[in-house]
Parts: structure tokens; C-alpha cells; sequence
């Protein structure tokens, strides 16, 4: 089994050679356990979403235990899940729509908006 570094470094190789778009690379680890790192990629199409799944997939099979794939049939956002190394592949509306990366790198600021979001509803509705 690859190191997470050089697996990473494996999916980032290969999303380019795929013309991946707009890759993030976020560190996750002291922020969850869920993995180390996490990839963001914008695909041109829901095709070309699914294909760079596809790909980073067969890369990852000989490197770990499992793969894991959701949301490959559409194309709009598929996760591609190898444990160390969580991928996210998306069409560009999609990406822009969830903003996922945002959360992730940001998450002291957004948990801070959403409590005072809630709390100002909350006033409201005593009001």
C-alpha cells in the first residue's frame, strides 16, 4: 500500500494528465479522521466526470484494501473514496452550487455564520 503522500501525489498526476480543472488540494488531517487529505476537480462534462472517476479508481486498486464509488452513473458529483484520500469530481455548476471545498478550508468561519444564522432565526421567532 502507498504512503498518503504518494498516493496523493499519484491522483493529482493523473487528474492533470486527464484535464482535470480547478484542483484543490485540502489536508484534512487535525481538522477529521475520516481521511488525510481531500482532492476538489472540476470535469468538463458529466462524461469526463465519470471517466477521471474511473480512472483515479484503476490507480488506486492495487495501491488499497477498497475503492469506493458513488454517483458515478450521472456524472454530476462523484466521490471517489480510496481511505487516506477522498476525491471529489464534479461538473462546473455543480461545484459552484455546493461550494464544498469552502467548508473544508474555512471551517471556523462557516461554523460562526451558520451558528449566528441560527441564533438570529431563533430571535426572530421569540419576537
Amino acid at each position: 500500500m502507498k504512503n498518503p503522500e504518494q498516493a496523493k501525489a499519484m491522483i493529482m498526476e493523473l487528474l492533470e494528465a486527464d484535464k482535470a480543472e480547478d484542483i484543490v488540494l485540502i489536508e484534512l488531517a487535525g481538522k477529521t479522521t475520516i481521511a488525510d487529505y481531500m482532492l476538489v476537480a472540476t470535469g468538463r462534462s458529466s462524461r469526463h466526470v465519470s471517466a477521471m472517476a474511473e480512472h483515479v479508481s484503476e490507480l488506486m486498486k492495487p495501491c488499497v484494501p477498497s475503492v469506493h464509488i458513488e454517483g458515478q452513473a450521472t456524472g454530476d458529483w462523484v466521490l471517489v473514496d480510496t481511505g487516506d484520500i477522498i476525491v471529489h469530481l464534479f461538473r462546473p455548476e455543480v461545484r459552484d452550487f455546493y461550494k464544498i471545498e469552502k467548508i473544508w478550508q474555512e471551517p471556523e468561519s462557516w461554523i460562526a455564520k451558520s451558528a449566528s444564522k441560527a441564533k438570529s432565526q431563533q430571535m426572530e421567532s421569540i419576537a
